[in-house]
């Protein structure tokens, strides 16, 4: 009897079999371990993604909730308090500052690369992609260098899921009640002293006479610190994984950084970072024979639909020509990630550097070892040998 369980190592480290047996066999699938339904194909996971008002956010949108979360911030707020949140939000990420992020980027990914210059071996996660996220990150934010370890460790943390106990257990509990504390305080610092930050621009932004209230700062902060260190740590990694198993975009991409850009949204289609999230059902829905009730949970599984034979041909192979829009490595609907700018700024910048420097290199892990998470997923080291 088939089983899909994304609590299970397997699936970590593979999912993309069981995505397809889902696709062919059991596009509306009760998952007995998640206790929700899984939509596995695109057409479906776009159509949920559209209809907030039947797959609500309301009550949490990662797979394992954290608690008091839901309610306070973007991914956990449906229209119209969605709308005004981001409204606000966004209003702190103008297309300058986003902009004015490229050199940071820059110098970021090249400190990085220059502690690993000469060396044979490296770790990627841990030498690159953690390092160039949590440095820019922290400049964003104005945060206290000495506490970089700290706040990375715990961002590791919050994204993580015991698969035993098949829920958070008291160490990712712990680490999401840290980083909401240290939030709350660098909310409190800034309101006494405000800086050129974007604490302070959330803090400070106003639409229509609106501003965000502390606890929406605190909780925005403690996901953008999350999202900003781990999801994009991990796709610079599965990037970074993907150029390594396909050595001829590799040196295409090398030769020619114009084509960077296309690799990334390919990237973001065929390996995905961000790979399950979920919604609460408001209504009854009768799907593929199916009926899900009021009230069930539904994993929208993004990585399976960005390989969905009916909407990507060939959906199987890397393919940096392909162009494929509309993938969903950014989700999509009113709930889509606010922060694409910047990924997709940070992505092709770090990938120029790297390339320029490390234009020849391979895997030297045959398995790797992947993130225990129900959400997320990418490789907690990824050792790479250069030439």
């Amino acid at each position: 009897m088939f089983r899909f369980d994304p609590y299970s190592p397997a699936v970590d480290a593979d999912p993309f079999p069981f995505y397809k047996t889902l696709r062919d066999e059991h596009p509306c699938f009760w998952s007995e371990e998640a206790n929700m339904w899984v939509l596995s194909r695109y057409d479906d996971i776009v159509t949920a993604l559209n209809d907030w008002e039947t797959y609500s956010s309301a009550k949490g949108n990662l797979m394992d909730e954290m608690p008091n979360r839901a309610g306070n911030t973007l991914g956990t707020t449906d229209p119209p308090r969605h709308d005004r949140l981001r409204s606000i939000v966004q209003f702190a990420f103008t297309k300058k500052a986003v902009e004015g992020l490229t050199e940071p980027v820059r110098a970021s990914a090249n400190r990085a690369l220059d502690a690993v210059q000469g060396e044979r071996t490296f770790d990627f996660v841990s030498d690159v992609s953690s390092k160039v996220t949590v440095d820019v990150l922290f400049g964003l934010f104005n945060l206290p260098r000495e506490n970089e370890r700290m706040v990375r460790d715990k961002a590791v943390l919050m994204v993580q899921s015991d698969p035993r106990t098949r829920q958070k257990g008291p160490e990712h509990l712990a680490a999401f009640q840290w980083m909401s504390e240290y939030a709350k305080e660098l909310v409190e610092l800034r309101k006494r002293e405000p800086g050129d930050d974007l604490i302070t621009a959330l803090i400070q932004a106003e639409v229509a006479g609106e501003k965000l209230a502390d606890r929406e700062v605190q909780m925005t902060i403690t996901t953008l610190i999350m999202a900003g260190i781990e999801s994009l740590s991990g796709f610079l990694a599965m990037f970074a994984l993907n150029l390594a198993d396909h050595a001829d975009a590799r040196r295409r991409l090398a030769a020619n950084p114009a084509l960077i850009p296309d690799a990334i949204e390919e990237s973001l289609r065929f390996n995905t970072s961000a790979q399950r999230f979920r919604r609460c059902l408001q209504k009854d829905v009768e799907l593929h024979g199916q009926t899900m009730r009021a009230g069930d949970f539904v994993c929208l599984a993004y990585g399976s639909g960005n390989r969905d034979e009916r909407r990507f041909a060939n959906a199987h192979l890397y393919d940096i020509d392909r162009k494929p829009k509309g993938h969903l490595g950014f989700g999509g609907g009113v709930h889509a990630c606010l922060g694409t700018a910047f990924a997709r700024l940070a992505a092709r910048v770090a990938c120029e550097e790297f390339l320029k420097r490390v234009p020849e290199f391979v895997r030297v892990q045959d398995q790797l070892p992947w993130m225990p998470s129900t959400t997320f997923r990418s490789p907690t080291r990824l050792e790479l040998a250069v030439g």
